[in-house]
């Protein structure tokens, strides 16, 4: 089965465009204040317009208010919701949008259980995102985890936190997840996506 391919925190429309003509399955729009990756609606809406079909327009929302994605939804154009925060199942299906559920795994993924039960807990979710990061912390910090230690479950996985170009294949032999979410891993800078990170990065996913 093919790889999926996220790359996340798109701030402008040059990368965006970037990121289509490497063949990318979707990308990312992060609407955390926090992140260095944040973009406003009024952007979040352009870079959304030049996004062709079968290229998945996801916004990342980490603890935010009803409210907030309520805008979010109204001005923009997306078409999937990834949570990254503490929202509960109830607080995901509430949007009655295709939503992928981020979980921390940093300290927690030697929990046999905590991948099951996270998969049970969020029996609606199109897919669990597994990040470098411990629960409740923010992510994108840039940092792996011990693929190894990953468990099995009946959904779809999208593997997250410190893919690089270098190890990114290590990580998809490893684990054969559905999909790989890479954002810090190919930029120049925070929010500026590389073109020959992103061209090796996509080179190295099977």
């Amino acid at each position: 089965m093919r790889t999926r391919v996220k790359i996340c925190g798109i701030t402008r429309c040059e990368d965006a465009q970037l990121a289509v003509d490497a063949g990318v399955d979707a990308i990312g729009l992060v609407f955390y204040e926090k992140s260095p990756r944040f973009v406003s609606n009024a952007q979040a809406a352009k870079i959304s317009q030049i996004i062709p079909a079968f290229v998945s327009r996801v916004a990342l929302f980490k603890d935010a208010d009803e409210q907030m994605v309520r805008s979010v939804l109204a001005e923009v154009e997306i078409d999937l919701i990834q949570f990254h925060g503490s929202e509960t199942a109830d607080f995901c299906e509430q949007f009655k949008r295709p939503y992928i559920k981020a979980l921390g795994v940093k300290g927690a993924e030697h929990d046999a259980d905590f991948l099951l039960t996270s998969a049970l807990d969020f029996q609606s979710a199109k897919a669990l995102l597994l990040d470098g990061h411990a629960p409740g912390e923010a992510g994108g910090t840039g940092e792996s985890f011990d693929w190894a230690s990953i468990t099995s479950v009946e959904k779809p996985i999208v593997l997250a936190g410190g893919l690089t170009p270098e190890n990114v294949k290590q990580a998809i032999d490893l684990l054969h997840p559905f999909a790989v979410d890479v954002s810090s891993g190919v930029e120049s800078s925070p929010g500026i996506k590389d073109k020959d990170k992103v061209a090796a990065f996509m080179k190295q996913v099977v």
